[in-house]
């Protein structure tokens, strides 16, 4: 009897012990649920992690530019004041994104001339702000105008050609934001070869694992201007991103706009191929940033007392940019805006009414691009109706 006993206790124990076990696994998967539901939202949109990668490269263009911007053997003798480390990080950082080849050689060439392109238009508003400021302090910001233009023109050479218009005015951009004079050419020139070193490396590294999404410009070679007018589409669409940019300029003279470069950028980068690829872009632009925006406010005190894990936030959210932009626009813009916002906060720049009017005025220069696409030489895809 007592081993009967012994026997009966041991299976009650493991009985007991079964039924509080049995629980845990349930529990367990609950609490892995965010984790899990995240995984399957990457996975929806970036199947097969190709965009991931390169996500994780434009950080590291950036990173390892930006490093190399400070060292001291490299400022040394630079004018005081340049900041080299945001000027090359930022040609390294949109040379990747516009780079899309398939191997590593034309991927090497295409990063060259596109920081090269970055460093030319920067040199470009260099030479041209003196005689623009004659008529102004926000005449300036005319050179922007050109390099607006560009953008949209040079999408006829095809994939390199779009990126190159886009360095072109990204250099512009970051001249002007910088307050670059003439004396600060050498650093142009050194921030370009840095940011080619920056860029040119990671690629090297992540080899045949990144797969490049063909760009849109491939369609945009069909599409059909306005009939009879005679003018291309790609000159329509420089225009129209020219036009509103010159609006956003006026509006800038006349009314004091606090961020008119943010509105500026806007109306380059929401021009699509037709009309109605141009309104799609503009919706899905303001629902990024309406997301993006107020998501960046909430983590402005993280930005004061952690810097550490708002770079972190910041590089992450690149990342899922650059998964999201060939195919999901909008959740690209809310990247986009979060880390725009956060960065200048981690920056020093904790005004709640200059980061809200740089969201406002972005908004305001979409909704420009999107009046110029549809009554500036309106495009149609090339399957449109007659």
């Amino acid at each position: 009897m007592d081993s009967d006993q012994q026997v009966s206790a041991v299976r009650s124990a493991q009985e007991r012990s079964t039924a509080t076990d049995a629980p845990q696994p349930a529990r367990f998967q609950r609490l892995l649920w965010p984790l899990d539901a995240a995984l399957r939202w990457l996975e929806r949109v970036d199947p097969g992690t190709h965009r991931r990668i390169k996500g994780l490269r434009l950080v590291t263009a950036y990173g390892i530019a930006a490093a190399l911007g400070t060292l001291r053997d490299i400022t040394h003798g630079l004018p005081t004041g340049v900041a080299l480390a945001s000027l090359a990080g930022g040609f390294a950082l949109w040379a990747s994104v516009s780079e899309g080849r398939t191997t590593r050689l034309e991927s090497s060439r295409d990063l060259a001339l596109l920081c090269g392109a970055a460093a030319l238009g920067a040199a470009t508003f260099i030479g041209a702000a003196p005689l623009l400021h004659r008529m102004g302090p926000g005449a300036t910001e005319l050179v922007l105008v050109t390099g607006a233009f560009l953008v949209g023109y040079l999408r006829r050479f095809g994939m390199l050609g779009a990126g190159i218009g886009s360095q072109i005015y990204i250099g512009q951009l970051l001249a002007y934001g910088a307050g670059l004079t003439h004396s600060d050419l050498g650093a142009v020139g050194i921030a370009g070869s840095i940011a080619a070193l920056a860029a040119i490396v990671p690629r090297l590294l992540s080899g045949p694992a990144e797969r490049p999404v063909l760009a849109p410009t491939q369609a945009l070679a069909n599409a059909r201007g306005p009939g009879g007018s005679g003018v291309s589409p790609h000159w329509a669409m420089g225009l129209q991103a020219a036009v509103s940019s010159l609006v956003i300029v006026a509006m800038n003279a006349t009314m004091g706009l606090e961020e008119s470069a943010w509105g500026i950028t806007a109306c380059v980068y929401v021009v699509a191929g037709s009309a109605a690829g141009t309104v799609e872009r503009v919706r899905r632009r303001i629902i990024g940033t309406l997301i993006g925006v107020p998501l960046a406010l909430v983590c402005l005190p993280i930005a004061m007392y952690a810097p550490l894990l708002i770079w972190i936030a910041a590089a992450l959210a690149m990342i899922v940019y650059a998964m999201a932009l060939p195919n999901r626009y909008d959740i690209a813009c809310g990247a986009f805006a979060f880390t725009l916002i956060v960065t200048l906060a981690v920056s020093g720049e904790h005004s709640i009414s200059v980061l809200v009017a740089r969201a406002w005025e972005t908004l305001l220069g979409g909704a420009l691009g999107l009046a110029a696409a549809v009554y500036i030489f309106p495009l149609r895809p090339a399957g449109a109706a007659e």
